[in-house]
């Protein structure tokens, strides 16, 4: 009896599994952001750059009237971020853009505890007196982007990249892409005054 027992379980193992199995391939969301449409930015401000349609609010704050320096939000609210641009005047040329370029420079470097990899490249545009470095930051990190821009004599313009939402990676990587795009855009299009 027990071997007719074993038997059958074994013909039902046989014929209950008929197809394969197969796994089921990895979903990824399918976000499509529209195309970029750029204009002049309007703003009072010792330089002029193109912005993104999509970003909504611009809000210009005027951090110290004695230096000349200015706070600039660049809000998409359709992608629940902003750009954060600070541009600073470089009042003792040498000694004061230096002090720039380690803050901008050290800013980065405190993501490296959360960030899993921070490639950084540098942009120069001789003609237009523009040289600078984005920095895109890979990891589950507040600001996923950071770059600044000088003329190493009069002018230097930060900015960061943030979101509306705890960071992670994977779920902002595509909006993150798209606004890196306006930040490369903002650093091809500034022109000094």
């Amino acid at each position: 009896m027990r071997n007719h027992l074993c038997i059958i379980v074994f013909i039902c193992c046989l014929f209950a599994c008929g197809d394969d199995v197969v796994p089921k391939p990895k979903a990824y969301l399918r976000l499509e952001y529209p195309e970029a449409k750029y204009e002049a930015a309007n703003l009072d401000l010792p330089f002029t750059f193109e912005i993104n349609n999509l970003a909504t609010e611009v809000t210009l704050k005027s951090v110290k009237a004695s230096t000349k320096s200015y706070g600039i939000n660049l809000e998409y609210p359709a992608l629940k971020g902003t750009i954060f641009l600070t541009y600073k005047s470089v009042e003792n040329s040498k000694e004061n853009l230096n002090d720039f370029l380690r803050d901008a420079q050290n800013f980065t470097q405190k993501h490296t505890i959360k960030a899993d990899e921070i490639p950084v490249a540098s942009y120069e545009n001789t003609e237009r007196n523009v040289y600078g470095a984005l920095a895109e930051v890979k990891g589950n990190v507040a600001s996923p982007a950071q770059f600044y821009v000088t003329d190493s004599v009069n002018h230097f313009l930060t900015g960061s990249l943030y979101f509306y939402a705890k960071p992670n990676y994977d779920s902002i990587l595509p909006a993150a892409h798209y606004l890196q795009k306006d930040i490369r855009h903002i650093m091809e299009t500034i022109r000094w005054k």
